[in-house]
Protein backbone atom coordinates (compact mmCIF):
# COMPACT_ATOMS: atom_id res chain seq x y z
CA UNK A 1 0.00 0.00 0.00
CA UNK A 2 1.57 3.71 -0.86
CA UNK A 3 1.80 6.04 1.47
CA UNK A 4 1.10 9.74 0.18
CA UNK A 5 3.34 12.07 1.17
CA UNK A 6 1.57 14.96 0.74
CA UNK A 7 -0.52 14.55 4.01
CA UNK A 8 0.40 18.35 4.60
CA UNK A 9 -1.99 21.02 3.86
CA UNK A 10 -0.10 23.84 2.32
CA UNK A 11 -0.33 27.04 4.85
CA UNK A 12 2.04 29.38 2.62
CA UNK A 13 0.53 32.30 0.90
CA UNK A 14 1.95 34.73 -1.47
CA UNK A 15 0.42 38.10 -3.13
CA UNK A 16 0.72 38.25 -6.60
CA UNK A 17 3.74 40.69 -8.14
CA UNK A 18 1.25 43.38 -8.98
CA UNK A 19 -0.32 43.33 -5.51
CA UNK A 20 3.49 43.20 -4.55
CA UNK A 21 4.52 46.06 -6.07
CA UNK A 22 1.29 48.28 -5.33
CA UNK A 23 2.00 47.42 -2.16
CA UNK A 24 6.09 48.65 -2.43
CA UNK A 25 4.39 52.03 -3.95
CA UNK A 26 1.87 52.51 -1.35
CA UNK A 27 4.70 52.29 1.51
CA UNK A 28 7.19 54.00 -0.61
CA UNK A 29 4.97 56.96 -0.82
CA UNK A 30 4.27 56.81 3.19
CA UNK A 31 7.89 56.26 3.40
CA UNK A 32 9.28 59.23 1.45
CA UNK A 33 6.42 61.63 3.11
CA UNK A 34 7.50 60.41 6.20
CA UNK A 35 11.17 61.32 5.77
CA UNK A 36 10.45 64.45 4.44
CA UNK A 37 8.07 65.84 6.82
CA UNK A 38 10.13 64.70 9.96
CA UNK A 39 13.21 65.39 8.25
CA UNK A 40 14.59 62.49 8.86
CA UNK A 41 17.91 62.21 6.85
CA UNK A 42 19.07 58.68 7.93
CA UNK A 43 15.08 57.53 6.18
CA UNK A 44 16.19 59.36 3.31
CA UNK A 45 19.87 57.42 3.01
CA UNK A 46 17.98 54.50 3.58
CA UNK A 47 15.66 54.89 0.68
CA UNK A 48 17.93 56.05 -1.64
CA UNK A 49 20.19 53.09 -0.89
CA UNK A 50 17.78 50.72 -1.43
CA UNK A 51 16.53 51.86 -4.49
CA UNK A 52 19.95 52.79 -6.15
CA UNK A 53 21.04 49.28 -5.51
CA UNK A 54 17.97 48.18 -7.16
CA UNK A 55 19.00 49.96 -10.22
CA UNK A 56 22.14 49.25 -9.95
CA UNK A 57 21.33 45.37 -10.10
CA UNK A 58 19.41 46.12 -13.24
CA UNK A 59 22.34 47.71 -14.93
CA UNK A 60 25.31 45.03 -13.47
CA UNK A 61 23.56 43.32 -16.16
CA UNK A 62 22.42 45.50 -19.30
CA UNK A 63 25.54 45.77 -21.33
CA UNK A 64 26.10 41.62 -21.68
CA UNK A 65 22.19 41.15 -21.92
CA UNK A 66 21.86 43.74 -24.99
CA UNK A 67 24.92 42.05 -26.97
CA UNK A 68 23.77 38.80 -26.61
CA UNK A 69 19.86 39.40 -26.84
CA UNK A 70 20.37 41.21 -29.80
CA UNK A 71 22.94 38.81 -31.06
CA UNK A 72 21.07 35.62 -30.44
CA UNK A 73 17.95 37.76 -31.41
CA UNK A 74 19.25 38.16 -35.15
CA UNK A 75 20.63 34.64 -35.55
CA UNK A 76 17.15 33.19 -34.60
CA UNK A 77 15.11 35.06 -37.80
CA UNK A 78 16.87 32.08 -39.47
CA UNK A 79 14.38 29.53 -38.31
CA UNK A 80 11.30 31.63 -38.95
CA UNK A 81 9.67 32.09 -42.35
CA UNK A 82 9.81 35.23 -44.14
CA UNK A 83 12.39 36.77 -41.67
CA UNK A 84 13.05 39.55 -43.60
CA UNK A 85 9.46 40.46 -43.85
CA UNK A 86 8.45 40.39 -39.99
CA UNK A 87 11.84 42.04 -39.18
CA UNK A 88 10.49 44.92 -41.80
CA UNK A 89 6.86 44.77 -40.89
CA UNK A 90 8.20 45.40 -37.17
CA UNK A 91 10.34 48.34 -37.96
CA UNK A 92 7.49 49.90 -39.66
CA UNK A 93 4.94 49.66 -37.03
CA UNK A 94 7.89 50.84 -34.71
CA UNK A 95 7.66 53.89 -36.97
CA UNK A 96 3.59 53.99 -37.18
CA UNK A 97 3.25 53.85 -33.71
CA UNK A 98 5.95 56.73 -33.05
CA UNK A 99 4.82 59.22 -35.42
CA UNK A 100 1.48 58.53 -33.68
CA UNK A 101 2.91 58.96 -30.24
CA UNK A 102 4.48 62.06 -31.34
CA UNK A 103 1.58 63.33 -32.78
CA UNK A 104 -0.43 63.53 -30.00
CA UNK A 105 2.61 64.48 -27.70
CA UNK A 106 2.51 67.89 -29.81
CA UNK A 107 -1.19 68.13 -29.91
CA UNK A 108 -1.26 68.14 -26.12
CA UNK A 109 1.62 70.72 -25.81
CA UNK A 110 0.09 73.30 -28.44
CA UNK A 111 -3.46 73.21 -26.48
CA UNK A 112 -2.01 73.42 -23.05
CA UNK A 113 0.99 75.88 -23.26
CA UNK A 114 3.23 74.14 -20.45
CA UNK A 115 5.81 75.93 -20.36
CA UNK A 116 3.20 79.28 -19.71
CA UNK A 117 2.88 80.69 -16.48
CA UNK A 118 5.53 78.45 -14.30
CA UNK A 119 7.58 81.34 -12.84
CA UNK A 120 10.83 79.38 -14.67
CA UNK A 121 13.17 82.23 -16.24
CA UNK A 122 16.13 80.97 -18.42
CA UNK A 123 18.43 81.33 -15.86
CA UNK A 124 16.73 78.83 -13.85
CA UNK A 125 18.46 76.30 -16.42
CA UNK A 126 21.84 74.53 -16.56
CA UNK A 127 24.02 73.27 -19.59
CA UNK A 128 23.48 69.29 -19.00
CA UNK A 129 25.82 66.60 -18.48
CA UNK A 130 25.34 64.87 -21.34
CA UNK A 131 24.62 66.03 -25.12
CA UNK A 132 23.39 64.69 -27.72
CA UNK A 133 23.67 66.20 -31.76
CA UNK A 134 23.34 64.46 -35.19
CA UNK A 135 26.97 64.21 -35.30
CA UNK A 136 27.42 62.41 -32.18
CA UNK A 137 24.60 60.41 -32.71
CA UNK A 138 26.00 58.89 -36.29
CA UNK A 139 29.90 58.98 -35.13
CA UNK A 140 29.15 57.41 -32.10
CA UNK A 141 27.42 54.50 -33.38
CA UNK A 142 30.43 52.92 -34.46
CA UNK A 143 33.09 51.89 -31.12
CA UNK A 144 36.34 52.53 -31.29
CA UNK A 145 37.03 49.53 -29.44
CA UNK A 146 35.57 46.42 -28.26
CA UNK A 147 35.63 46.97 -24.46
CA UNK A 148 35.02 51.22 -23.63
CA UNK A 149 31.36 50.49 -24.84
CA UNK A 150 30.71 47.98 -22.38
CA UNK A 151 32.47 49.48 -19.17
CA UNK A 152 30.80 53.15 -20.44
CA UNK A 153 27.80 51.28 -20.64
CA UNK A 154 26.74 53.29 -24.18
CA UNK A 155 23.90 50.76 -25.44
CA UNK A 156 23.93 52.21 -28.66
CA UNK A 157 27.84 50.70 -29.77
CA UNK A 158 26.82 47.57 -28.14
CA UNK A 159 23.64 47.00 -30.72
CA UNK A 160 26.02 47.75 -33.51
CA UNK A 161 28.96 45.42 -32.60
CA UNK A 162 25.53 42.56 -31.68
CA UNK A 163 24.67 43.34 -35.09
CA UNK A 164 27.22 43.05 -36.64
CA UNK A 165 28.22 39.79 -35.20
CA UNK A 166 25.19 38.23 -35.60
CA UNK A 167 24.83 39.16 -39.12
CA UNK A 168 28.55 37.44 -39.53
CA UNK A 169 27.31 34.36 -37.77
CA UNK A 170 24.36 34.14 -40.49
CA UNK A 171 26.45 34.33 -43.08
CA UNK A 172 28.99 31.83 -41.56
CA UNK A 173 26.13 29.05 -40.79
CA UNK A 174 26.83 25.91 -39.04
CA UNK A 175 30.73 26.90 -38.49
CA UNK A 176 29.35 29.71 -36.40
CA UNK A 177 27.16 26.59 -34.23
CA UNK A 178 29.78 27.02 -31.36
CA UNK A 179 29.81 30.76 -30.96
CA UNK A 180 25.62 30.85 -31.03
CA UNK A 181 25.56 27.91 -28.53
CA UNK A 182 27.81 29.57 -25.99
CA UNK A 183 25.84 32.83 -26.64
CA UNK A 184 22.32 31.37 -26.35
CA UNK A 185 23.56 29.84 -23.13
CA UNK A 186 25.05 32.88 -21.63
CA UNK A 187 21.79 34.98 -22.67
CA UNK A 188 19.83 32.07 -20.27
CA UNK A 189 22.49 32.57 -17.42
CA UNK A 190 21.74 36.46 -17.93
CA UNK A 191 18.19 36.55 -17.66
CA UNK A 192 18.17 33.72 -14.90
CA UNK A 193 20.31 36.34 -12.97
CA UNK A 194 18.52 39.27 -13.88
CA UNK A 195 15.54 37.17 -12.93
CA UNK A 196 16.33 36.85 -9.59
CA UNK A 197 16.70 40.60 -9.45
CA UNK A 198 13.41 41.53 -10.93
CA UNK A 199 11.50 39.47 -8.04
CA UNK A 200 13.36 42.38 -5.78
CA UNK A 201 11.19 44.82 -7.40
CA UNK A 202 8.51 45.17 -4.54
CA UNK A 203 11.60 46.09 -2.19
CA UNK A 204 13.25 48.22 -4.91
CA UNK A 205 9.59 50.50 -5.63
CA UNK A 206 9.92 51.34 -1.59
CA UNK A 207 13.29 52.74 -2.48
CA UNK A 208 12.68 54.63 -5.80
CA UNK A 209 9.50 55.74 -4.70
CA UNK A 210 10.24 56.43 -1.28
CA UNK A 211 13.83 58.41 -2.35
CA UNK A 212 11.71 60.42 -5.07
CA UNK A 213 8.86 61.67 -2.27
CA UNK A 214 11.73 63.01 0.21
CA UNK A 215 13.83 64.46 -2.11
CA UNK A 216 11.39 66.50 -4.19
CA UNK A 217 8.32 66.71 -2.29
CA UNK A 218 5.20 68.14 -3.91
CA UNK A 219 6.59 71.76 -4.83
CA UNK A 220 8.98 70.74 -7.16
CA UNK A 221 6.14 69.33 -9.06
CA UNK A 222 3.76 72.28 -8.40
CA UNK A 223 6.27 74.26 -10.83
CA UNK A 224 5.94 72.02 -13.50
CA UNK A 225 2.56 71.04 -13.11
CA UNK A 226 1.62 71.84 -16.36
CA UNK A 227 3.85 70.12 -18.00
CA UNK A 228 4.28 66.96 -15.52
CA UNK A 229 0.23 66.41 -16.04
CA UNK A 230 0.80 66.85 -20.31
CA UNK A 231 4.03 63.48 -20.15
CA UNK A 232 1.31 61.87 -17.99
CA UNK A 233 -2.20 62.27 -20.10
CA UNK A 234 -0.04 61.86 -23.45
CA UNK A 235 2.03 58.80 -21.84
CA UNK A 236 -2.12 57.06 -20.38
CA UNK A 237 -3.54 58.25 -24.05
CA UNK A 238 -1.15 56.35 -25.84
CA UNK A 239 -1.13 53.30 -23.36
CA UNK A 240 -5.01 53.05 -23.12
CA UNK A 241 -5.71 54.21 -26.40
CA UNK A 242 -4.04 54.37 -28.80
CA UNK A 243 -2.66 50.93 -28.39
CA UNK A 244 -6.26 49.46 -27.67
CA UNK A 245 -7.15 50.85 -30.81
CA UNK A 246 -4.71 49.20 -32.75
CA UNK A 247 -4.83 45.45 -31.12
CA UNK A 248 -8.83 46.01 -31.50
CA UNK A 249 -8.31 47.34 -35.22
CA UNK A 250 -5.60 45.99 -36.55
CA UNK A 251 -4.88 42.48 -34.70
CA UNK A 252 -8.34 42.54 -34.38
CA UNK A 253 -7.86 40.75 -30.68
CA UNK A 254 -9.18 41.87 -27.26
CA UNK A 255 -7.07 44.63 -25.88
CA UNK A 256 -8.33 43.64 -22.15
CA UNK A 257 -6.43 40.18 -22.35
CA UNK A 258 -2.86 42.15 -23.93
CA UNK A 259 -3.24 44.14 -20.68
CA UNK A 260 -3.57 41.04 -18.49
CA UNK A 261 -0.58 39.90 -20.08
CA UNK A 262 1.62 42.20 -20.40
CA UNK A 263 0.64 44.47 -17.12
CA UNK A 264 3.70 42.87 -15.16
CA UNK A 265 6.39 44.13 -17.32
CA UNK A 266 4.37 47.02 -17.41
CA UNK A 267 4.78 47.41 -14.00
CA UNK A 268 8.49 46.75 -13.37
CA UNK A 269 9.32 49.46 -16.41
CA UNK A 270 7.19 52.22 -14.09
CA UNK A 271 9.43 51.58 -11.04
CA UNK A 272 12.74 50.42 -12.41
CA UNK A 273 12.60 53.01 -15.22
CA UNK A 274 14.92 50.78 -17.33
CA UNK A 275 13.30 49.00 -20.63
CA UNK A 276 16.70 47.19 -20.99
CA UNK A 277 16.03 46.21 -17.60
CA UNK A 278 12.77 44.93 -17.55
CA UNK A 279 13.32 42.96 -21.68
CA UNK A 280 13.82 39.29 -19.89
CA UNK A 281 9.87 40.32 -18.25
CA UNK A 282 9.13 41.69 -21.41
CA UNK A 283 9.76 38.97 -23.63
CA UNK A 284 8.20 36.33 -21.36
CA UNK A 285 4.63 38.22 -21.01
CA UNK A 286 5.21 38.51 -25.00
CA UNK A 287 5.52 34.96 -25.61
CA UNK A 288 2.42 34.34 -23.18
CA UNK A 289 0.13 36.31 -25.61
CA UNK A 290 1.00 33.71 -28.28
CA UNK A 291 3.79 35.20 -30.05
CA UNK A 292 5.86 32.72 -31.34
CA UNK A 293 9.43 32.42 -29.19
CA UNK A 294 11.75 32.75 -32.32
CA UNK A 295 10.32 36.31 -33.48
CA UNK A 296 9.95 37.40 -29.67
CA UNK A 297 13.41 36.85 -29.11
CA UNK A 298 14.06 39.15 -31.96
CA UNK A 299 11.52 41.62 -32.01
CA UNK A 300 11.60 42.12 -28.18
CA UNK A 301 15.30 43.15 -27.47
CA UNK A 302 15.32 45.18 -30.85
CA UNK A 303 12.32 46.86 -29.32
CA UNK A 304 13.98 47.41 -25.85
CA UNK A 305 17.26 49.96 -27.44
CA UNK A 306 14.82 51.55 -30.33
CA UNK A 307 11.46 51.65 -29.35
CA UNK A 308 10.60 54.52 -27.14
CA UNK A 309 7.01 56.15 -27.53
CA UNK A 310 7.50 57.75 -23.87
CA UNK A 311 11.03 58.82 -24.03
CA UNK A 312 11.36 59.31 -27.27
CA UNK A 313 8.13 60.64 -29.06
CA UNK A 314 5.92 61.92 -26.55
CA UNK A 315 8.31 63.45 -23.85
CA UNK A 316 10.37 65.40 -26.40
CA UNK A 317 8.10 66.79 -28.61
CA UNK A 318 5.95 68.74 -24.93
CA UNK A 319 9.94 69.38 -23.97
CA UNK A 320 10.39 71.05 -26.69
CA UNK A 321 7.38 73.41 -26.52
CA UNK A 322 8.28 73.87 -22.75
CA UNK A 323 11.83 75.11 -23.42
CA UNK A 324 10.97 77.44 -26.30
CA UNK A 325 7.84 79.11 -24.34
CA UNK A 326 10.45 79.24 -21.96
CA UNK A 327 12.98 81.30 -23.60
CA UNK A 328 10.30 82.85 -25.68
CA UNK A 329 11.00 81.49 -29.24
CA UNK A 330 8.52 80.66 -31.64
CA UNK A 331 8.41 77.50 -33.34
CA UNK A 332 6.78 77.00 -36.95
CA UNK A 333 5.46 74.06 -38.27
CA UNK A 334 8.56 73.03 -39.87
CA UNK A 335 9.94 72.71 -36.18
CA UNK A 336 7.13 70.58 -36.02
CA UNK A 337 7.53 68.01 -38.72
CA UNK A 338 11.62 68.15 -36.98
CA UNK A 339 10.35 66.88 -34.18
CA UNK A 340 8.67 64.13 -35.81
CA UNK A 341 12.07 63.28 -37.77
CA UNK A 342 14.10 63.04 -35.14
CA UNK A 343 11.56 60.97 -32.56
CA UNK A 344 11.15 58.58 -35.19
CA UNK A 345 14.87 58.33 -36.84
CA UNK A 346 16.81 59.20 -33.54
CA UNK A 347 14.78 57.10 -30.78
CA UNK A 348 17.55 55.09 -30.74
CA UNK A 349 19.86 57.31 -28.84
CA UNK A 350 17.85 56.65 -25.66
CA UNK A 351 19.41 53.38 -25.76
CA UNK A 352 16.32 51.89 -23.31
CA UNK A 353 18.19 53.40 -20.22
CA UNK A 354 16.43 55.22 -17.47
CA UNK A 355 16.23 58.87 -17.99
CA UNK A 356 16.06 60.56 -21.97
CA UNK A 357 18.61 63.37 -21.48
CA UNK A 358 20.32 62.53 -25.16
CA UNK A 359 17.05 62.36 -26.58
CA UNK A 360 16.02 65.74 -25.48
CA UNK A 361 19.25 67.03 -26.39
CA UNK A 362 19.02 66.04 -29.88
CA UNK A 363 15.83 66.84 -30.53
CA UNK A 364 16.57 70.36 -29.04
CA UNK A 365 20.01 70.81 -30.75
CA UNK A 366 17.48 69.56 -34.44
CA UNK A 367 15.83 72.75 -33.30
CA UNK A 368 18.14 75.35 -32.11
CA UNK A 369 16.73 76.08 -29.20
CA UNK A 370 19.19 76.38 -26.11
CA UNK A 371 20.70 73.26 -24.50
CA UNK A 372 20.05 75.17 -20.98
CA UNK A 373 16.26 74.19 -21.50
CA UNK A 374 17.26 70.62 -20.50
CA UNK A 375 18.98 71.64 -16.96
CA UNK A 376 15.09 73.06 -16.59
CA UNK A 377 13.79 69.35 -16.63
CA UNK A 378 16.40 67.40 -15.01
CA UNK A 379 15.11 67.72 -11.40
CA UNK A 380 11.99 66.55 -12.57
CA UNK A 381 12.91 63.43 -14.83
CA UNK A 382 12.72 60.69 -12.46
CA UNK A 383 8.69 61.83 -11.76
CA UNK A 384 8.39 61.52 -15.47
CA UNK A 385 10.66 59.11 -15.97
CA UNK A 386 8.26 56.39 -14.48
CA UNK A 387 5.38 56.90 -17.15
CA UNK A 388 7.56 57.06 -20.17
CA UNK A 389 9.15 54.00 -19.46
CA UNK A 390 5.94 51.87 -18.67
CA UNK A 391 4.85 53.07 -22.02
CA UNK A 392 7.92 52.48 -23.75
CA UNK A 393 7.40 48.76 -22.73
CA UNK A 394 3.96 48.42 -23.34
CA UNK A 395 4.96 49.93 -26.89
CA UNK A 396 7.36 47.08 -27.01
CA UNK A 397 5.24 44.16 -26.29
CA UNK A 398 2.50 45.53 -28.59
CA UNK A 399 4.21 45.94 -31.20
CA UNK A 400 5.06 42.01 -31.70
CA UNK A 401 1.43 40.99 -30.79
CA UNK A 402 0.32 43.50 -33.93
CA UNK A 403 2.50 41.85 -36.33
CA UNK A 404 2.01 38.34 -35.35
CA UNK A 405 -1.46 38.57 -35.48
CA UNK A 406 -1.37 40.14 -39.27
CA UNK A 407 1.07 37.72 -40.13
CA UNK A 408 -1.08 34.65 -38.83
CA UNK A 409 1.56 33.61 -36.63
CA UNK A 410 -0.49 34.78 -33.14
CA UNK A 411 -1.56 31.75 -31.46
CA UNK A 412 -4.73 33.11 -30.28
CA UNK A 413 -5.77 30.65 -27.79
CA UNK A 414 -3.05 31.13 -26.07
CA UNK A 415 -3.44 35.06 -26.64
CA UNK A 416 -7.08 34.45 -24.45
CA UNK A 417 -6.56 32.32 -21.82
CA UNK A 418 -3.56 34.48 -20.58
CA UNK A 419 -4.19 35.27 -17.04
CA UNK A 420 -2.14 35.32 -14.91
CA UNK A 421 1.55 36.83 -14.19
CA UNK A 422 4.82 34.97 -15.36
CA UNK A 423 6.61 36.21 -12.08
CA UNK A 424 3.58 34.31 -9.78
CA UNK A 425 4.45 31.00 -11.79
CA UNK A 426 7.09 28.24 -12.22
CA UNK A 427 8.84 28.50 -15.51
CA UNK A 428 7.55 27.58 -18.09
CA UNK A 429 9.87 24.90 -19.50
CA UNK A 430 10.01 23.18 -15.90
CA UNK A 431 8.88 19.85 -15.92
CA UNK A 432 5.45 18.85 -13.11
CA UNK A 433 6.32 16.64 -10.99
CA UNK A 434 4.73 12.82 -10.41
CA UNK A 435 3.06 11.75 -7.61
CA UNK A 436 6.07 10.87 -5.73
CA UNK A 437 7.27 14.66 -6.36
CA UNK A 438 10.20 13.34 -8.45
CA UNK A 439 10.44 15.24 -12.12
CA UNK A 440 10.62 12.86 -14.42
CA UNK A 441 13.78 12.56 -17.11
CA UNK A 442 13.17 14.02 -20.37
CA UNK A 443 12.24 12.24 -22.95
Amino acid sequence: MSVSTNTKPSLSFRAPFWAQILAGLVLGVLLGWLARSQDLSWLVTTLEKVGGTFIGLLKLAVAPLVFFAILVSITNLRKVNNAARLASRTLLWFMITSLIAVAIGLVIGLVTNPGAGTGLTPADGGDPEKTGSWIDFLTGIVPTDVITPFTELNVLQIVFMAAVAGIAALQLGEKAQPILTLSESVLELLQKALWWVIRLAPLGTVGLIGNAIATYGWDLIGKYATFTADIYVGCAIVLFGVYPALLATVAKVNPVQFFKGAWPAIQLAFVSRSSVGTMPLTQKVTERLGVPREYASFAVPFGATTKMDGCAAIYPAIAAIFVAQIFDIQLGVGDYLLIAFVSVVGSAATAGLTGATVMLTLTLSTLGLPMEGVGLLLAIDPILDMIRTATNVAGQALVPVVVSAREGLLDRDAYDAVHASPIDEAPIDAAPADETGRVPAAA
